[in-house]
């Protein structure tokens, strides 16, 4: 490999141990993953210097897995300091920088830090809008998350037309199954279902499961968080006996899984409380995740 060949300190190497701790990261075993971006981060900062752009990448991507384990304090901080980095090195508009406004507006959120996060993502937002476009994926997770920040402050009517904005972009770049543009489904339903739609929010789950079923298989985590919703919103409408036949599917289908041994990323389900499944929360699905930076 490079490391034998260039020995650990090259820039190709520390390239390589970066993107293997990527993989880890997405595959949950955040332990290991943490182990290589540190390694990486001491390298680069001992090589190329604190502020060198790829010393601020292993910045905030050992701060983005971090968050995944529920490090918060220790994320904002090293988050805060990729951003006031990548803000004096590239512009306060380069993509990198919006990047880590977005990722400091995400661990801020997760403390509920709610009236910060939602700056954080407005300024994400205004600025990917500016540079990227208002249809750019990126610029769509920015408004995904200021929606679900909004939703978690129980600003509904605002966050149901945010999450109607992405929804409908979602579908028209991405397409009608793309799994970021279900993500945006479940999401409104759920609002919905806050607001005591009902019969809105199940149709948006049943339709958000059918296609994860079909697009990501039984089995996918972002499928088995679907199988669960519609279920507590018929639990909402009293529809008791078909809510516990959707409950003993999924209680079925999980157990049978690598979801109970707890290796999912801790962030990828979008689904606001109280629809969340598995305490998980959030802006990864992706679609709604931390921005994390491949060498």
């Amino acid at each position: 490999g490079s490391e034998k060949v260039l020995g650990r300190e090259h820039p190709d190497t520390l390239a390589s141990v970066n993107n293997l701790g990527l993989v880890l990261d997405s595959q949950g075993k955040y332990e290991e993953a943490e182990a290589m971006h540190r390694r990486v981060l001491e390298a680069r900062e001992k090589v190329l210097g604190r502020e060198h752009p790829d010393t601020l990448t292993s910045l905030n991507n050992l701060a983005s897995v971090l968050d995944s384990q529920g490090k918060y304090e220790e994320a904002e901080a090293m988050h805060r300091r990729a951003l006031e980095g990548r803000e004096k090195v590239l512009g306060r508009e380069h993509p990198s920088t919006l990047a880590s406004v977005n990722n400091l507006a995400s661990v801020l959120d997760s403390q509920g830090k709610y009236e910060e996060a939602e700056a954080m993502h407005r300024r994400a937002l205004e600025g990917r809008e500016k540079v990227l476009g208002r249809e750019h994926p990126d610029t769509l997770t920015s408004l995904n998350n200021l929606g679900l920040v909004l939703g978690s402050q129980g600003k509904y009517e605002e966050t149901v037309g945010i999450h109607r904005r992405v929804l409908e972009a979602r579908e028209k770049v991405l397409g009608r199954e793309h799994p970021d543009t279900l993500t945006s489904l479940n999401n409104l339903a759920s609002v919905f279902s806050r607001q005591g739609k009902y019969e809105e929010a199940e149709a948006m789950h049943r339709r958000a499961l059918e296609a994860r079923e079909k697009v990501l298989g039984r089995e996918n985590p972002q499928t088995l968080t679907s199988v669960n919703n519609p279920g507590l919103v018929l639990d909402s409408q009293r529809k008791h006996e078909e809510a516990e036949a959707t409950h003993r599917r999924a209680q079925t289908v999980n157990s049978s899984t690598p979801m109970q041994q707890g290796i999912l990323p801790r962030k990828m389900f979008s689904t606001p409380p109280p629809l969340l499944q598995l305490s998980q929360r959030h802006h990864r699905s992706l679609g709604e995740r931390h921005d994390r930076d491949v060498d």
